[in-house]
């Protein structure tokens, strides 16, 4: 996932947040109304976790940097592998 570096950088992550969540929802339902084994679906809703757990943690560090009077736009997307070993 790109970084937007524009003004509406935050609006286009949630933007972006939204659109993942939708995918997220349909897939799930796909997968609950399917006889089939569905492995792409599988493979597609952990990818889509992944980033979407990617986006949500770009979201806080941009909104952690602002807070702290520093440039939001020096928040990274982290790799999955880090972001995935967060917990709430």
């Amino acid at each position: 996932m790109q970084q937007p570096h524009d003004a509406g950088a935050e609006q286009a992550i949630l933007d972006r947040i939204s659109r993942m969540v939708a995918d997220e929802k349909a897939l799930r339902e796909l997968l609950a109304g399917s006889d089939s084994d569905g492995t792409d679906e599988r493979a597609r809703l952990t990818a889509l976790e992944h980033e979407l757990d990617q986006c949500w943690d770009l979201l806080r560090q941009r909104r952690a940097l602002s807070e702290a009077g520093e440039d939001p736009g020096g928040a990274r997307v982290r790799p999955s592998s880090t972001v995935e070993g967060y917990r709430s």
